[in-house]
């Protein structure tokens, strides 16, 4: 299956090492709340519980025809044949990552608050940018602050913009009519009594 980007609800995945059962039941409650992305995001090193678990959660996405991202690790996005990888400003380049899973992997890099950077994502041949954190972020509670208004300069760049860091169905919009394509969200879906209205509640914010 050859996958696109697609905009709206990109569900980042909490922590829930070991507990798979945990992990791959609260993704599909957001992917059948409305999510149209999922990254993996684990930090463990754990290799063969991050092997399983992106396995099982290819698995899910497929069924719902959602693109699987793994955050950070292209070598893991290749074994599990996942549609792309997200890299960060430590990871391996964007033409090392394109050569390892080929012309159709969906590519996202995380650009901050820079668009000298988001230039250069662009021109190296990202798929999609990513800008944050836009708002204050329990999950990332020091990282770099994005203003609304790089989202909306960075339009000129012509591609997807996935906005994180602190947003919430109430704040989301602005977010939306800043520039932004997608909504990354980990805590405000995952941390609540109901995965599924919750990813409902973000999925609705674009269809306004």
């Amino acid at each position: 299956m050859k996958y696109v980007f697609n905009p709206g609800l990109y569900a980042i995945t909490p922590r829930r090492h070991p507990n798979l059962n945990l992990l791959t039941g609260e993704v599909r409650l957001a992917l059948q709340g409305g999510a149209s992305m999922v990254q993996f995001r684990d930090k463990s090193n754990d290799d063969a519980w991050r092997l399983e678990a992106a396995l099982a959660l290819g698995h899910i996405c497929r069924e719902f025809e959602a693109p699987l991202i793994i955050n950070d690790d292209a070598v893991l996005a290749g074994q599990c044949n996942a549609a792309g990888v997200h890299l960060g400003r430590d990871d391996i380049p964007i033409a090392q990552a394109r050569e390892m899973l080929g012309p159709d992997a969906i590519i996202g890099v995380s650009c901050y608050n820079s668009l000298p950077m988001a230039r250069l994502a662009a021109a190296q041949g990202a798929d999609y940018l990513a800008f944050g954190s836009i708002y204050r972020s329990e999950t990332k509670p020091d990282a770099i602050h994005c203003p609304l208004e790089i989202l909306s300069q960075a339009a000129e760049l012509d591609l997807p913009m996935v906005a994180i860091g602190g947003i919430t169905p109430d704040n989301g919009r602005a977010v939306v009519e800043a520039g932004a394509n997608s909504l990354a969200v980990i805590s405000a879906i995952f941390d609540g009594p109901d995965i599924r209205a919750a990813a409902a509640a973000f999925a609705e914010i674009r269809e306004r």
